[in-house]
């Protein structure tokens, strides 16, 4: 996968994301489908893992001989990117609870 793709997983998460917000706030009614936020980190974290295994499957094809060089490194800046996402998440998740903590009551 080039960068490219890689944008547009994160564009295409990004739009998942957004629309999910979107149809939340705009139902009202008793059949409003809610939005789980746990449910969205698990897929999140699975994803980051799953991106891990398929990097770590290359790198092992690679050493039998039948993953190229430019597959294994694609396959670890794809694991990195999909990390630095997760941990620039979790830092925004961790900064939003500690604000909420220091407002008044």
């Amino acid at each position: 996968m080039s960068t490219a793709s890689i944008a547009n997983n994160a564009y295409q998460m990004a739009a998942r994301l957004q629309q999910q917000a979107r149809s939340a706030a705009e139902d009202t009614g008793p059949q409003r489908e809610a939005v789980d936020f746990g449910q969205m980190v698990q897929e999140a974290v699975e994803t980051v893992v799953d991106k891990g295994r398929e990097a770590d499957d290359k790198a092992i094809g690679m050493i039998e001989g039948k993953t190229g060089v430019v597959d294994v490194v694609t396959a670890v800046a794809e694991t990195e990117v999909a990390l630095e996402t997760m941990v620039a998440v979790r830092d925004r998740v961790i900064s939003a609870y500690e604000e909420i903590m220091r407002m008044p009551i």
